[in-house]
């Protein structure tokens, strides 16, 4: 059972997002305009592999969907950040909820965020985009769910470490574009250079880029994708609650 602290916080962090969707539509929006441009390279990049019977979106989908999401590291910390620029943070700590009540409050919208970003980016794939989902269904939202995860997890380790909103917000602009690379969302993998492709197993972004792969052209089952992400996670959740401390004072636009 979710408790009732932290369903009212995340329901008023929900009224504030109605308010001003704009950082939501963005990270859906960009990527269903950028994926037709990509979609050719990427049908000559399976070509290159003898995989046939491609429209390109089997990988730009999920190479969008893998880059942009991780953009909600940033939106994790907004809500997080903008209680101290209001001065609620103080009023906030002071209620009845408790520490973990306020922070799986704060959590549960970003979670909902990156799954919906999920949900949209894939569904208009198959129904405007041309993506062919061979393979399970089920093992692509497996992938998704322990992506989204991975990312709130990753969101509090930031705000964990950061001491001002524009620290956080570079972590998260230069962490996309590098996970994106290393994990083979702008290219595909085979095409990294050598260094790369050593190094991209460090990355979430390359076993969720695997286990899109495996679940879209029906290799396998990514098991080993998902609990590699939950381990990814569990990571940064335990390094956040080592590291973060609510009553450290934070600087919302500084």
């Amino acid at each position: 059972m979710i408790p009732r602290c932290s369903i009212a916080i995340a329901r008023q962090d929900w009224r504030i997002l109605r308010r001003d969707p704009f950082p939501v539509i963005v990270p859906v929006a960009l990527p269903l305009l950028l994926i037709p441009f990509v979609k050719p390279a990427f049908q000559l990049g399976f070509g290159a592999e003898h995989i046939r019977h491609t429209a390109g979106a089997e990988q730009a989908v999920p190479a969008m969907d893998v880059t942009f999401a991780f953009f909600l590291v940033g939106n994790s910390s907004i809500g997080f950040f903008r209680e101290h620029a209001w001065r609620t943070w103080d009023r906030l700590r002071a209620s009845p909820a408790s520490n973990y009540e306020i922070v799986l409050g704060k959590i549960a919208v970003p979670l909902l965020q990156a799954m919906g970003q999920f949900a949209l980016l894939f569904g208009l794939g198959v129904l405007c985009l041309g993506l062919t989902v061979h393979g399970s269904w089920g093992s692509l939202v497996a992938v998704g769910a322990a992506y989204s995860l991975y990312l709130v997890a990753m969101g509090l380790a930031v705000i964990a470490i950061c001491k001002t909103y524009m620290q956080a917000n570079a972590i998260t602009n230069v962490g996309a574009l590098l996970i994106a690379g290393l994990g083979g969302a702008l290219v595909p993998h085979a095409f990294l250079p050598a260094w790369a492709r050593v190094l991209s197993p460090a990355v979430p972004s390359y076993w969720t880029m695997s286990g899109y792969r495996e679940a879209i052209l029906g290799y396998g089952h990514p098991l080993v994708n998902v609990a590699v992400l939950l381990t990814f996670a569990t990571a940064c959740l335990v390094f956040a609650a080592l590291r973060f401390r609510l009553d450290d004072t934070k600087i919302a636009w500084a």
